[in-house]
């Protein structure tokens, strides 16, 4: 998942960005309001995390105007501890939830996996798909019970189909997702990903769990089981 950071503390911001790029996120940054607004405007993130006490442009200013231009991906703010009031306003501007500082990063990926999952239409955590399981709290993928060993690149890539399953994802929104603005993207390295992931999760070419739409991108192609939110 690809999240925009705005903070304009170093520090803090740093902390976030390594923490969660440690999780498996692709994480881009932003210091103060104005960059914030372009770059929400002209990049697809999955979800922000946004200070409210913002140099050039408030936080609750660049939330209203993302929402105005219909910019939906999820935002979790940050406010200051007893100031309630700057949550009920961030939350009235377009904000999905909020985080109090100080906070630990485990409270931070567990509030971000809600919404990411919230945000893809699904309510719990763990998604079945017959014999293949995906588990987005634990970043682990199972077949027939059995844990299949995955690189970050590999799991995020089928991670973010498996939250569009059923949809036909293109190359460059997949690429988006996966790497930094900065990345030498390179569509030879994404279809390497797609060749190792039918060749992990589907030995004996039975489930055919990825497709390919030919000129479009990739589509996850396996229905969920009754037990998957």
């Amino acid at each position: 998942m690809k999240l925009l950071i705005v903070e304009d503390d170093p520090d803090l911001r740093r902390q976030l960005s390594s923490g969660l790029s440690e999780r498996g996120y692709t994480v881009e940054e932003a210091e103060e309001g104005e960059e914030a607004l372009y770059l929400g405007r002209e990049y697809p993130y999955d979800l922000a995390i946004v200070d409210l006490g913002l140099p050039k442009l408030s936080g609750i200013d660049v939330i209203r105007q993302w929402r105005s231009e219909e910019r939906n991906f999820p935002i979790l703010i940050l406010t200051a501890r007893g100031d309630w009031q700057d949550k009920v306003e961030g939350l009235e501007a377009g904000a999905d939830d909020y985080l109090v500082k100080p906070f630990h990063i485990e409270e931070l990926v567990a509030r971000l996996n809600a919404l990411l999952r919230r945000a893809a239409g699904h309510a719990r955590p763990q998604f079945d798909f017959g014999p293949l399981t995906l588990d987005t709290t634990a970043r682990t993928v199972s077949l027939n019970g059995e844990p299949v060993k995955l690189t970050s690149y590999e799991y995020r890539t089928l991670e973010y189909l498996v939250l569009n399953a059923g949809k036909t994802v293109s190359k460059t929104e997949l690429t988006e997702h996966l790497y930094h603005q900065d990345y030498d993207r390179d569509s030879n390295v994404l279809e390497v990903f797609i060749r190792r992931l039918r060749q992990k999760l589907d030995p004996d070419q039975t489930l055919q769990p990825i497709d390919t739409v030919r000129g479009l991108g990739y589509r996850f192609a396996l229905k969920a089981s009754d037990s998957a939110g």
